[in-house]
């Protein structure tokens, strides 16, 4: 259930199409499944949390690195038994073979490492979110970031190889940095990436180390210490290659929660930009 079945509901029952009991019926059901894979009879491998969309406005999301393509497969059809939209991070493509054999479809983001089911008629795209790299070696981190970020609900515009070493290669985006609601920069090496765009810009940055770079870059420790030291302000820090983190983080920054959206908050879709276009 996500926020727009509750309202569905609610309205049912204003409506008189949907008794108090009916509504209260569907609301007591549990809030979470169990699903059990696997030799061992009876063993839960995995409790589907149903609500998760109500509470955080998006479901819960499949972590796949080590979990069985099995496992995989089962907790992405419950998840789909009960919405519309399946997104599973640091998955292989064996995971998603198992997923396809059950969920015809699955779309597999090989670089990002993403299953995605959206069975949405018309999937959202709001706000704007930036999504900048150091070097294409950061990529598969930043298209996990990425496409995670549309799928949650946003648009996305992808800004890639645009480090420090060439400096000038980010000051021609300039304008499209400063049009964004939140900006995720992604880079390994020494991470000073996300110190130069927050010196450019008005909105939070949300630096994501990755572990690109060489020995005393020590599997991305130097560049997440980086950004955590960064003197420029407007900085939020996620773990070394934690893109889909990054990805939840801008999202939430990019559009507001679900009881704000129709109360006035016009400022929550356009930049000044937008508003002030005719």
């Amino acid at each position: 259930m996500d926020q727009q079945r509750l309202i569905d509901l609610l309205a049912a029952v204003s409506a008189g199409a949907l008794s108090a009991d009916q509504a209260a019926q569907e609301l007591s059901s549990p809030s979470f499944a169990e699903v059990c894979v696997g030799s061992a009879e009876g063993t839960v491998a995995a409790r589907v949390d149903h609500h998760r969309a109500i509470r955080t406005g998006f479901p819960e999301v499949i972590f796949c690195q080590g979990k069985t393509a099995e496992q995989v497969s089962a907790i992405a059809a419950e998840i789909l038994a009960h919405g519309d939209v399946v997104l599973a991070t640091r998955a292989t493509l064996e995971q998603f073979s198992a997923v396809g054999e059950v969920v015809a479809d699955a779309v597999w983001h090989e670089a990002a490492r993403v299953i995605v089911v959206d069975r949405r008629a018309v999937p959202p795209r709001e706000g704007h979110v930036v999504v900048a790299t150091g070097g294409t070696a950061d990529i598969p981190v930043a298209e996990e970031a990425a496409v995670c970020a549309e799928v949650m609900g946003c648009r996305v515009t992808r800004l890639f190889d645009v480090g420090v070493a060439g400096v000038h290669r980010l000051l021609a985006h300039t304008d499209t940095l400063r049009s964004a609601h939140a900006i995720i920069a992604v880079a390994g090496m020494e991470g000073a990436l996300p110190t130069i765009v927050a010196g450019l810009v008005d909105v939070p940055v949300i630096a994501v180390p990755t572990s690109v770079g060489y020995g005393a870059h020590f599997g991305g420790v130097a560049a997440l210490l980086t950004m955590l030291n960064s003197c420029a302000g407007g900085i939020g820090v996620v773990n070394i290659d934690n893109g889909y983190g990054a990805a939840v983080l801008a999202t939430r920054i990019n559009r507001p929660p679900a009881r704000l959206r129709g109360a006035g908050d016009s400022q929550s879709s356009s930049s000044p930009a937008e508003k002030a276009a005719p």
